[in-house]
């Protein structure tokens, strides 16, 4: 009927109405009751990855595994220092040699390397000779053939060379000084980084008749050479 029209729409419009009120309000219960997909990757990671951190700590080998990638990532080691790293986190001796090992054999573990990139970057950076560099890299555990292959390629003028750049550069700090006092302090200096008396001496002497300066005789002043142990590092 004519008259029944708008009432019946207006019915019609508030079943509508109330069907959107009722479908928002079911989305608004749904979303409140659960998480965004973000967050719920987010929560499902780190459930996960806490899974995986226990089951690492009930698996000797795989904290081995960490262990060494975690000191790798940091800086170079050898296998002697990794091994002391896992004996210290009581890692057994058997599941550590066979990381080691298989470390070893994919290049991540390489001594020779280890000790001619030592070599190299202590020389150049810190002027240190071939005797020093035997101890620092004895010290931490290379093999004594890994250290002569490495150590060799130091030929005795590139020696004789950094020893008269080091003492080229102290010289300055000796002037006004006694010769006998700029002497031992110089050839000190070179007792640190590992230079044996004789070659000291030699190019101590050589810097300071450049200044017209006549230089003492190296026994009263070198003395004994320094245990290995006491060398600069």
């Amino acid at each position: 009927m004519p008259g029944e029209y708008p009432s019946a729409r207006r019915e019609s419009g508030q079943r509508t109405r109330g069907g959107q009120a009722e479908h928002t309000e079911h989305a608004d219960a749904e979303s409140a009751g659960s998480p965004e997909p973000g967050l719920l990757d987010s929560m499902t990671s780190a459930v996960l990855t806490e899974q995986v951190a226990a089951a690492s700590q009930d698996d000797p080998e795989e904290r081995a595994r960490e262990v060494c990638l975690r000191l790798l990532t940091l800086a170079p080691r050898t296998r002697a220092q990794l091994a002391d790293a896992l004996r210290k986190r009581r890692i057994p001796d058997d599941v550590a040699e066979g990381v080691l090992g298989r470390f070893t054999s994919a290049g991540l573990i390489d001594d020779a390397a280890f000790a001619r990139a030592w070599v190299e970057s202590r020389h150049h950076g810190r002027g240190l000779s071939g005797r020093a560099l035997t101890a620092e890299l004895r010290r931490r555990g290379v093999d004594d053939g890994h250290i002569k292959e490495a150590v060799d390629e130091l030929d005795p003028d590139a020696e004789a060379r950094t020893a008269r750049r080091l003492v080229d550069r102290k010289l300055a700090a000796t002037i006004g000084q006694a010769p006998e006092a700029r002497v031992r302090r110089l050839a000190g200096m070179l007792a640190r980084k590992g230079y044996p008396p004789g070659l000291a001496f030699r190019v101590i002497r050589e810097a300071l008749e450049a200044e017209g300066i006549e230089a003492a005789e190296p026994d009263a002043f070198l003395g004994d050479e320094p245990p290995a142990d006491a060398l600069d590092s």
